[in-house]
């Protein structure tokens, strides 16, 4: 199994869960893009890019194909890919939840648009940018879109040499009483409460302590002044589920609508258990920088040092003041898979608030491949 195999696994069943949930109660949105999907015609600059976009959404794939004014100049594939990805990622599951329409320049027969586009997915929003091309042809106005051919890794042979752990456990044959390899010893080494206004937010890093991989997770309970609980969360996707041995993930803990003002006392849960895991696909983490107050953003490149075509690739850093103490966790996922050795950008945003105290960051990646290791 290649590292990071069962967080893949319960992406996609949380995907499909989700897909279903959506199908039965549509959100408002979808409703809305359903609408303009039959209602909107190509009368307008604007009718001609909501509806194309419409038919993104409800990829309708072979309407929004015929309907561009370019068509001739790639494929239907190509287009499909460029939406998608060549290759399956988050991207691949997502759905244009929705978008918003910005005129840059606009005269009788063309303009310029900018469509800024709202992608759901299992994991939270991403958004992207596309500046769209409209011209009018015979009284209809269509659109010209910008097509991006996906890079091609060209065949080639990449010697691996890694570290890798596999796991036997206890059969029904074995002996009664007999017992599996234990969990892996892990730790928190930092916990810190802030009061985000909206909520709390426990910060804090996770340590495996010991000389086998570990599947982790972190859970907290927030006890209020009266010994009551205000409420358990725990990390999901802000935490590095798969620690090899003596790596440190960050996490955070969200709690929205409590105030620290109401918590008497914090109970912290570390879990962990033993995983098959492998140190391949190495990725590298290159050109960070941090511009602070008023941007707020960790900037960066990631570049797939191995073989190995990673799926979804996620993105953690801990941010600290000038004193080592830790003030933020940020995190953020590459909606495209990443191909050996082909650069891509990542960009985490951290609070106005917090990014003037920040001088120092770390940053680790998970990498999560359906592919055999």
């Amino acid at each position: 199994m290649s590292r990071g195999l069962s967080i893949a696994l319960v992406v996609a069943f949380t995907t499909v869960a989700l897909v279903a949930i959506g199908t039965v109660w549509p959100i408002d949105t979808a409703r809305m893009m359903a609408g303009s999907s039959l209602a909107s015609g190509g009368s307008s600059p604007e009718s001609a890019i909501s509806k194309l976009l419409a038919q993104i959404g409800s990829r309708e794939w072979n309407e929004a194909y015929e309907s561009l004014a370019n068509h001739s100049e790639f494929t239907e594939a190509d287009f499909i890919r460029d939406i998608n990805g060549g290759y399956p990622s988050l991207r691949t599951y997502a759905t244009l939840s929705d978008f918003s329409i910005q005129p840059l320049h606009a005269s009788q027969s063309e303009g310029l648009y900018r469509a800024n586009l709202h992608w759901s997915s299992v994991v939270g929003l991403f958004q992207e940018s596309r500046d769209l091309h409209v011209v009018s042809e015979d009284g209809q106005w269509r659109v010209a879109w910008p097509i991006v051919i996906e890079q091609r890794v060209p065949p080639q042979v990449i010697p691996v040499n890694y570290l890798r752990w596999d796991v036997i456990y206890r059969s029904s044959a074995d002996d009664w009483g007999a017992q599996n390899a234990e969990a892996p010893h892990v730790h928190i080494v930092d916990m810190r409460p802030v009061d985000r206004g909206s909520g709390v937010s426990i910060l804090g890093e996770l340590l495996d302590d010991d000389t086998v991989p570990a599947f982790v997770t972190v859970k907290s309970t927030l006890i209020g002044k009266h010994n009551e609980i205000l409420g358990t969360e725990d990390a999901f996707d802000k935490v590095s589920h798969i620690l090899l041995p003596k790596e440190v993930t960050p996490f955070r803990i969200d709690f929205p609508n409590i105030s620290l003002s109401q918590v008497d006392s914090i109970r912290m849960d570390p879990f962990s258990s033993l995983i098959s895991a492998s140190a391949d696909p190495v990725i590298a983490i290159e050109n960070q920088q941090f511009s602070g107050v008023p941007d707020g953003k960790l900037t960066g490149e990631l570049r797939n040092e191995s073989g190995e075509i990673v799926n979804i690739a996620h993105v953690l850093s801990t941010f600290y003041d000038n004193r080592g103490q830790l003030v933020w966790v940020g995190d953020s996922y590459e909606n495209r898979a990443l191909l050996p050795n082909l650069p891509a950008r990542f960009s985490i945003s951290v609070p106005p608030d917090i990014a003037g105290k920040v001088s120092t960051f770390r940053v680790i990646t998970s990498a999560y491949s359906s592919s055999p290791s």
